[in-house]
C-alpha cells in the first residue's frame, strides 16, 4: 500500500495570502484576541483543514476542543440546512420548538445520575458556569464558590473570578466579584503540599474541610466547581479518589456540586462525561465546545430539583438554545453513538501514550482518552514545537498555567494514517528543539 500523505504545503506557512490576511487583522481585531497560529482557513472537513493558500494541514486543536465528531461532520450539515430551510431563530422563551426540548430531553438521559434532570440551554461555556453559579445561589440561599487552582471557567467577569491563571486572563480587568475561593486541585506533578501520591491519601481533597475552619464557612458556600479534568490548566487528571472525596464533603455539608465539563464532555476522554471515569454524580454540569459540533451551544444539566428553584423569567436569554444549534447538537450525539466515538477517544489516547513515550523533553504524560496532553522544561521550548509544527501543516493548541503544556484535541473522527502522520510531525518537532 502506497502511503498518500495528508498534509500538503504548497507554500511556506504561513502562505502570502495568510500574510496579508494578518496584516488586515492587525489593523482591525483589537490585540487581546490572541493568535495561535498564522493560518486563515479556506475549508475543512473531519480532521483536515485547508488554508486560503491552498496548503492542506491536519488539526490537533479541533477548534480548542468544539470538533470531537468533525469538521462539517455530515449529519450536522444535514441537519442544520435542514433546520435553516425552516426557521432561524424565534426565541425558545416567546415561541418554543421541539428541538430545544428534544435536546435537553437527550442530556437529561446521558448525565450521569439517576435521578430525575433539567436542562438549560446558553450560547457559551462561560455562560452555562455563571448561570450555574446563579441556580446553586439560589437553591442553597448561600453566596460563597469555591474553584481550584490552575482551574479555567471563562472569560466574563464572574467567571474570571473563577478562572486562576492571570497572565493573561485576569490582568487588568478587576476588581472581580467576589465571595470566590480558591484551593489546590490534584495536580501531582506539582503536588502544592509537597506530597506524593498515593502515601498522600489525596490530602488536597481532604483540604476543603479544612478550608470551612480557615477560609469560609461551610453554611456560606453555595457550591463547589470542578473541571474533572483541568483544560487550560493543562489537562492535570486527578487521582481516581479525588472527586469522589469533594463530592461527598460536598453532601455532607448541603453544597451544590459542579462539575465544569465544557472541554472534557461529548466523547473526548472515552465517556460521553468525564464524570463518569470517577463515578461522581454532580448536582450541575455544564457543557458547551463540542455540544455544538462547531454551532454556539451551552448548556446546564442538573438535578430537577435544584433547576427547578428559580421563578419563571429568572433564567434564559434571546438566543440560548438557538434552533440551529440545537439540530448541530442533536446530530452531533447521532454522530458519536453512530461512530462509536468513546471507544474510538480511548483508542486514539492509547497510541497517543504508546508515542510519546519516546518524545524528548517531556516531564510527564497526562490525561484519559483523546484528552491526552504532555509538560514540557518551559513555554519557549513549546512556543518553539508550536511553531515548527505548524510550519510543516501540523495545527497544534498550547495549555498549562506556565504555557508549557501541548495538549491533543484532534476530531475524534480522525484516521489512523492522519493520526499518525500527525503525531510524527509532532515528534520531529520535539526532536528539533531538544537539538
Amino acid at each position: 500500500m502506497v502511503f498518500v500523505s495528508t498534509i500538503q504545503l504548497k507554500t511556506p506557512v504561513p502562505g502570502p495570502r495568510s500574510r496579508a490576511l494578518l496584516a488586515r487583522r492587525e489593523a482591525a481585531v483589537p490585540r487581546g484576541v490572541s493568535q495561535v497560529t498564522p493560518v486563515f482557513v479556506e475549508r475543512a472537513e473531519g480532521a483536515v483543514i485547508e488554508d486560503v493558500d491552498g496548503n492542506r494541514l491536519l488539526d490537533f486543536a479541533g477548534g480548542i476542543g468544539c470538533l470531537n465528531a468533525g469538521q462539517c461532520a455530515p449529519a450536522v450539515v444535514e441537519a442544520t440546512r435542514e433546520q435553516i430551510g425552516r426557521f432561524l431563530h424565534t426565541c425558545f422563551m416567546v415561541t418554543p420548538y421541539e428541538g430545544y426540548v428534544r435536546l435537553a430531553e437527550r442530556l437529561n438521559a446521558l448525565a450521569p445520575g439517576n435521578f430525575p434532570k433539567k436542562t438549560l440551554l446558553l450560547n457559551s461555556g462561560a455562560e452555562a458556569v455563571e448561570n450555574a453559579i446563579k441556580i446553586a445561589r439560589a437553591y442553597t440561599k448561600r453566596p460563597a464558590v469555591i474553584c481550584f487552582e490552575d482551574g479555567f471557567h471563562g472569560r466574563t467577569l464572574l467567571t474570571l473570578a473563577l478562572t486562576s491563571k492571570t497572565h493573561p486572563y485576569k490582568t487588568g480587568f478587576g476588581p472581580f466579584p467576589g465571595d470566590v475561593y480558591r484551593i489546590p486541585y490534584a495536580y501531582c506533578y506539582r503536588c502544592s503540599y509537597g506530597l506524593r501520591y498515593p502515601s498522600c491519601e489525596v490530602h488536597c481533597a481532604h483540604h476543603l474541610e479544612d478550608t470551612f475552619k480557615r477560609v469560609v464557612g461551610a453554611e456560606s458556600v453555595a457550591a463547589v466547581i470542578a473541571e474533572p479534568v483541568l483544560g487550560e490548566g493543562g489537562f492535570v487528571t486527578p487521582p481516581a479518589e479525588f472527586l469522589p472525596v469533594i463530592q461527598q464533603i460536598c453532601r455532607k455539608y448541603g453544597i451544590v456540586f459542579i462539575a465544569d465539563e465544557v472541554q472534557s464532555g461529548f466523547a473526548r476522554t472515552g465517556r460521553m462525561f468525564a464524570s463518569e471515569h470517577f463515578g461522581i454524580e454532580p448536582d450541575l454540569i455544564t457543557t458547551a465546545k463540542s455540544l455544538g459540533g462547531g454551532f454556539p451551544l451551552a448548556a446546564v444539566t442538573g438535578r430537577a430539583e435544584i433547576m427547578d428553584h428559580t421563578g419563571p423569567g429568572a433564567l434564559g436569554g434571546t438566543f440560548g438554545g438557538n434552533p440551529v444549534s440545537c439540530a448541530a447538537a442533536l446530530a452531533v450525539l447521532e454522530t458519536i453513538e453512530r461512530e462509536h466515538l468513546c471507544e474510538r477517544a480511548t483508542k486514539l489516547g492509547k497510541r497517543f501514550r504508546e508515542r510519546a513515550a519516546s518524545f524528548p523533553l517531556v516531564g510527564e504524560i497526562r490525561g484519559i482518552g483523546a484528552m491526552q496532553a504532555f509538560e514540557l522544561e518551559s513555554a519557549e521550548a513549546t512556543k518553539r514545537v508550536s511553531q515548527y509544527c505548524y510550519e510543516h501543516g501540523l495545527i497544534t493548541i498550547s495549555a498549562g498555567t506556565y504555557g508549557n503544556v501541548v495538549r491533543l484535541l484532534m476530531p475524534l473522527v480522525i484516521t489512523d494514517g492522519q493520526f499518525e502522520e500527525g503525531l510524527d510531525v509532532l515528534e520531529a518537532g520535539l526532536r528539533e528543539v531538544a537539538a
